[in-house]
């Protein structure tokens, strides 16, 4: 076993290579949560795993609560399941909130002020009601708290840390918010204990092998949580030892690896290049990675295999999509071949056609 063998096992464990999922709820549990502060983009995190799922069951199952969105595992969004929300912010949330504690002193909401918002929130929405972020505003300016600057932002998420609120129903174009309690009614509640143990082992399950810091970075864990989780669950857990760390695993080395003319579409925020801390490199053990003088605008990783091969962004049209990839290399004329399946499969998941347009 060597890196580059790891990279390819980390590909199939994270279900871009191999079976694909029948459901997008289906993807979002073996993840555990999926990073979503981009929305559009995120989508495709979960599309990317699944066999037949195009971006309109993605919002259908937005829509109906069977996938919701709320700032947990660190200070952004994430795609998470109804059932699986509460344990998750009993798991993570504390850390979270103190993560932002230099914000609120920033923006002056002590914790009287963030309780108090809270409580204005969470009446306003009681009921079934769902409310955009400009209306919750209203709502707390209403009642004599200052939602301008980045208050109304932190408050909102202090809300969410809080297990008060979640993503509602969205309206048109708009995301709103809904009590948690109503719309996912079906959350599980763990204590501490049980709620770490569960993350970590959905971690591992989903994203290794990994290490230990790894699983720090994912969840905003401290070394004694990532001890004490260890701890719990290192029976249900398997090992191995390369280069002087230690890597988690609860699933076997595929018996087939992915080839390296196999590409990938990334979205900025796939748990591929998210999932990870200490040992995110594994993406570039072929030492393929170089600069791209114009890259700002290409801020989506193509993948070759396990290695990232350049970067892409896209141009969407009414009925189409066109893929711009900025490459650290000249193509082969199989790896020509392998983005052009990468960007059909992309193209069938917006229901739109493709062109690929190489610079």
């Amino acid at each position: 076993m060597d890196v580059r063998e790891l990279a390819r096992w980390r590909l199939r464990t994270l279900r871009l290579a191999g079976p694909g999922f029948g459901a997008p709820e289906e993807a979002v549990r073996w993840l555990g949560a999926v990073q979503s502060q981009d929305y559009g983009p995120a989508k495709w995190s979960i599309g990317i795993r699944c066999t037949g799922v195009r971006d309109a069951d993605l919002e259908r199952a937005y829509a109906e609560g069977t996938i919701l969105r709320t700032h947990v595992l660190r200070p952004t969004w994430h795609f998470v399941l109804p059932e699986d929300i509460g344990w998750l912010l009993r798991a993570t949330a504390p850390r979270v909130q103190q993560l932002n504690a230099f914000m609120y002193r920033q923006q002056g909401l002590d914790e009287p002020v963030r309780e108090r918002a809270t409580d204005l929130i969470g009446d306003a929405l009681r009921g079934g009601k769902s409310l955009t972020r400009k209306e919750i505003g209203a709502v707390l300016a209403a009642a004599g708290v200052d939602p301008g600057g980045l208050r109304l932002t932190l408050l909102v998420m202090h809300a969410e840390l809080e297990g008060v609120i979640c993503s509602g129903p969205p309206r048109g174009a708009q995301h709103t918010y809904a009590l948690l309690e109503e719309r996912a009614p079906q959350a599980r509640r763990l204590g501490p204990d049980a709620a770490l143990a569960e993350l970590t082992l959905r971690y591992f399950t989903g994203h290794g092998p990994a290490t230990a810091k790894d699983l720090a970075a994912w969840a905003s864990l401290t070394v004694a949580q990532v001890n004490r989780a260890l701890d719990l669950v290192s029976g249900h857990l398997q090992r191995l030892e390369l280069d002087g760390r230690t890597y988690w695993f609860a699933e076997p080395p595929p018996t087939r690896s992915t080839g390296p003319d196999v590409a990938y579409l990334l979205q900025g925020y796939d748990e591929y290049v998210m999932g990870y801390g200490e040992t995110r490199y594994l993406m570039d053990t072929a030492g393929t990675a170089r600069p791209i003088s114009d890259r700002p605008p290409y801020t989506l990783t193509l993948l070759f295999g396990p290695h990232v091969a350049g970067h892409w962004k896209r141009t969407l049209a009414k009925d189409a999509v066109t893929i711009h990839p900025a490459l650290y290399a000249p193509l082969t004329a199989t790896q020509r071949k392998a983005l052009g399946a990468a960007a059909d499969r992309y193209a069938r998941f917006l229901s739109r056609s493709v062109t690929v347009a190489e610079r």
